[in-house]
Formats: C-alpha cells, structure tokens, sequence
C-alpha cells in the first residue's frame, strides 16, 4: 500500500532562514498527524552538523515513522562547470544524509532557468551532472528523483526543467533503476500545462509523489509568467491550498498511478494556512488512498 508523508513547506523560513522553528518542534507538531513518515529539507538549520542526523532519525523513528525522502535543490544548469561540480559534491552529500536517515530517495532538480542558457546546453548540463551523481547514489541504495519542479523557494529563477516537453526530454535521457521521477501535479499547473496529460507520459517513471493543491490568489498564470523570472522563491500571487479544494483531480491522478503498479511514498505539502489545514488535507488523502490502495 502505498504510504503518507508529510513535508513542512509551511514552515521552511522558520526552519532553514531564522531558526524560530526548530526541527525538534516540526517532528514533535507532526505527531498529530496520521502520517507514516517525514520528507526532510537537506537545509534545515539543525542538520548542518551531520554528528545530529542520528538524533532526529531517532526522534523519528520513536514515533513509529520514517524518513523516507529527502527534498534537496541542487542547480545543475549554471553555464561554469566548477560552479556545477560544487552542486554535484553538494548532491553527493545530500546523498549521504539521505542513507543516514534510513531514506530511499534524495531529491534532485535540473536548476535554474537563466536566461542565458540554451535549452540543449541545459539539458546536456543536468543529465551530467545528474549521471555524475548516480554512481555514489546506487552505493548507498539511494534513488534520485527529479522533480517536474516550479521554483525552490530561494532561486531567482524557476526550474529549468518546468516545462512538460524539456522535463520529459531530460527524463528521456537518464536511465538507470536508480532514478525515477517525484511527480508534483501543482508545479504543471503553474506552468501552465496539465498534469495529467504530463502523468500520462511518465507515469511509468513516477517512484515518490508530492501532493498539493495550488491557486492563484489573483490575475492569471500569464500574470505568474511576468514575475516569476524578476523575484526569489515563489511570486505573492502564489499560493498553496489545502488538498482536495484546488484544480488537481486525485481521483484521475491516482487512478493513472494504479495502471502501473506504483506503491510509494506520497508527500504533502501543505499548511500554509495553518496545521488545521494540513490535518484536513491529511484526512482528504488517506480517504482517497484507501480508496486505491486497500
């Protein structure tokens, strides 16, 4: 059966920018919650000191949860090749932390869509960077999953890969058991597309989901187009809803994840209004998921 995740995305500046939540308090908050496990940001404060990791993996696993995710944003599509070797390393560390944790799959992205670098030059910079990073990920049983991603919330630029055709050519290009494909319906709403016609072509290579739900709180994805390329993290139009009360359909989204067998993690990130919120998303999408996977 496939198993429930939460992510913090409510609480990633109090996490990873002022340290006014600590990790201690998300895991002790996330104990309300009918959830199987916690995905984890490779920036939060409290694991720079990787002698810690061991410590919250026990926090963890004292609930009687696991880590089985590991959210990370390396920027592999910077025309400097020593700019990317650092994000590669970077990678390869996140990796480690990720088999610490007990996880099985360590986030990756394609980077940031600079205006400068061409789509085939991207491309080609990612499935390196990407292939550079495999090797150390099979060692430590890991499996990296890239994201149809919209924008790490402390980039400049959106995801390089944001795109249904660009994604889909990257996916295209890597193959390895040891990578698969974290499926986000939202971000391909935000990029103006259907998620579903994009689930359609790559649902075969989903492993991990994250589960949201997205609107704009004003004007039109065309307006979004305008100022996402002119601010870091996500736009104020932007805004994440509680699961179930958005534009994503989980009922044609799970049904298409059934066809091919797929029993992994689903993740949420939600509670930008508040942990009530995220408890009703959490209610929303055990219902739905027993309804699949019973």
């Amino acid at each position: 059966m496939a198993k429930l995740a939460a992510f913090p995305k409510a609480w990633m500046d109090q996490l990873c920018v002022d340290g006014s939540m600590s990790l201690r308090e998300w895991i002790e908050l996330s104990g309300k919650l009918d959830i199987d496990g916690l995905e984890f940001y490779c920036d939060f404060l409290d694991l720079k000191d990787s002698r810690d990791w061991s410590m919250y993996r026990s926090m963890v696993e004292d609930q009687g949860r696991s880590i089985p995710m590991l959210c990370c944003s390396p920027d592999f599509t910077h025309p400097d090749k020593t700019f990317r070797q650092v994000q590669v390393d970077k990678e390869k560390g996140w990796i480690d932390m990720c088999a610490a944790f007990g996880g099985r799959f360590c986030r990756v992205l394609s980077g940031q869509r600079r205006p400068e670098v061409s789509r085939e030059d991207g491309i080609l910079y990612a499935v390196e960077c990407i292939e550079s990073c495999l090797p150390h990920a099979v060692e430590r049983g890991i499996t990296l999953t890239l994201e149809n991603h919209y924008k790490d919330n402390y980039w400049s630029y959106p995801e390089f890969a944001q795109r249904m055709d660009v994604f889909c050519d990257l996916v295209d290009r890597l193959e390895s058991p040891s990578f698969g494909v974290n499926y986000d319906p939202s971000n391909t709403i935000l990029a103006g597309e259907d998620p579903l016609e994009l689930l359609e072509k790559i649902k075969s290579r989903v492993v991990t989901m994250h589960a949201s739900d997205r609107f704009l709180l004003e004007g039109s994805i065309e307006d979004l187009r305008k100022e996402e390329m002119d601010s870091v993290g996500y736009a104020e139009r932007l805004s994440h809803g509680e699961i179930g009360q958005g534009l994503n359909d989980y009922d044609a989204i799970f049904n298409r994840l059934i066809e091919v067998g797929f029993n992994g993690w689903v993740s949420i990130e939600d509670g930008v209004d508040g942990f009530e919120q995220m408890q009703r998303s959490v209610s929303f999408l055990r219902q739905k998921m027993a309804l699949y996977w019973s």
